[in-house]
């Protein structure tokens, strides 16, 4: 149908995030650090997110789209996943840019004639926010084609190169079954069967707490229905991979 519904001018959009916050359906997330109209359906037309923008990105256009779904809107709220509360919750892609290995750069240090390689800081690899899965958006544009890393929260300190070996060219949930009074599997189990997922990767700890996760994220894969290539890799107290 044809019908009144906001447009965003990302040219304009300096990611304030005012826009989200005032928007009561949820219709907008930022992404890539701009605003972002993530569903047709969400956007009642009523436009209560354009007197909220300072650059004035945010104008009424009239074009064909989908009829405001306020069902929908409010399964969009209740699982989390709009701009309203917490501003670090709100969904974002993240886009790292890392040119060339800084590692290979070299300096000459003084009271030397060498060059000799320079530190390599550490790079993040996170492409995505948020992270916990109590918070992650179960329908996030990120999750299309993704590689899934489901983590206990534990193994990024545990594990040094956790950010090169896991991270890197995934999406990134993390959790901790002891400390979240929630049941994961069924969160999970949304995400699988609702995006493109492509594989798994499941990293717990070897304490026994983290066999909940474990199971959780077993337990989502059997009933999404699909047939995912997935793999537990177990981290030991001390840093070492003890079974991949």
């Amino acid at each position: 149908m044809k019908r009144k519904i906001i447009h965003i001018d990302q040219s304009k959009c300096n990611g304030c995030g005012a826009c989200a916050r005032a928007c009561h359906e949820g219709a907008i997330a930022m992404i890539s650090g701009k605003a972002t109209l993530i569903r047709d359906d969400y956007c009642d037309g009523l436009g209560d997110c354009l007197p909220h923008c300072p650059t004035d990105a945010i104008t009424f256009e009239e074009r064909e789209a989908a009829p405001y779904d306020a069902q929908a809107v409010a399964e969009h709220k209740n699982s989390g996943s709009t701009g309203i509360g917490c501003p670090g919750s709100r969904m974002q892609t993240l886009h790292q840019e890392h040119t060339g290995c800084p590692g290979q750069k070299s300096q000459v240090l003084a009271g030397t004639d060498d060059a000799v390689p320079s530190v390599q800081p550490s790079l993040s690899r996170l492409r995505q926010w948020p992270v916990q899965i109590k918070l992650v958006p179960a329908h996030a544009p990120y999750f299309n084609d993704a590689r899934l890393l489901i983590a206990a929260d534990c193994t990024a300190y545990a594990y040094g190169r956790f950010h090169e070996d896991f991270i890197k060219n995934h999406i990134t949930l993390i959790g901790c079954p002891k400390l979240d009074d929630i049941d994961y599997s069924e969160k999970l189990t949304e995400i699988i069967r609702s995006n493109d997922i492509k594989e798994v990767t499941i990293v717990r700890m070897e304490v026994p707490c983290c066999g909940g996760l474990e199971m959780a994220a077993k337990k989502a894969l059997q009933q999404s229905g699909k047939f995912i290539p997935w793999r537990v890799v177990t981290i030991s107290l001390d840093g070492n991979i003890l079974d991949d």
